[in-house]
C-alpha cells in the first residue's frame, strides 16, 4: 500500500471539468468504520460507491464539458466506476474493495478518471493512549509549558 491512505466518508472529491469541489457519501455499507475513535461518522469507502447520490451537494460547479451559449451546464455527477482501489480488503457488507487516496472515478460526461480525491477525508485524533506511548523528551520539547510526567486527575463536572 505503500502509505497511501484509506479513504472515507467526507473526503473531498473534484472532477477536471469541474470548478467546485464536493465530499463523498458513503451509501453501500453502514458497518466499516475508519478513523472514527467513536464508529459513528467516518464510513469506509470502497469501489462499490458509485452512482448518482454519491456526494453531498451532487455537483462540482459549471461543467466545462457541457458548454451552453452563456457558459456551462451545472455538473450532475453520477460516478460509473472507480479505478486504483486496494484489492487486498474487501468489505463482505458490500463486496467493494477499499478506495485509496489516489483512486479515480469515471463519469460517462468527463470520461474515465476524471475525478480524483483531493483530501482522503482522514483526521489525526490524538488520544490519551498517543500521548501515553508518545517519547517523553519530544512532547516535552513540543509543549514545554505541560509537565507530561504528571498524573492529570479526570475533571467531573458536578451539576448543581
Amino acid at each position: 500500500m505503500s502509505e497511501k491512505h484509506l479513504v472515507c466518508q467526507g473526503a473531498i472529491c473534484l472532477c477536471n471539468f469541474g470548478t467546485t469541489p464536493d465530499k463523498l457519501k458513503v451509501l453501500t455499507q453502514k458497518k466499516r468504520f475508519i478513523n472514527d475513535k467513536e464508529g459513528s461518522t467516518k464510513l469506509m469507502a470502497t469501489n462499490m460507491d458509485i452512482g448518482a447520490a454519491t456526494f453531498e451537494k451532487n455537483t462540482f460547479g459549471p461543467c466545462k464539458m457541457q458548454p451552453t451559449p452563456g457558459g456551462f451546464k451545472p455538473c450532475q455527477i453520477i460516478v460509473t466506476a472507480w479505478t486504483g482501489f486496494y484489492e487486498k480488503i474487501t468489505l463482505e457488507d458490500n463486496s467493494g474493495k477499499a478506495l485509496l487516496e489516489d483512486s479515480k472515478a469515471t463519469c460517462p460526461i468527463g470520461g474515465p478518471d476524471c475525478i480524483k480525491i483531493i483530501d482522503h477525508g482522514q483526521t489525526a485524533e490524538v488520544t490519551a493512549k498517543n500521548v501515553e506511548n508518545a517519547d517523553k523528551e519530544v512532547l516535552a520539547e513540543l509543549i514545554p509549558f505541560v509537565n507530561v510526567n504528571k498524573k492529570v486527575k479526570k475533571y467531573i463536572p458536578i451539576n448543581k
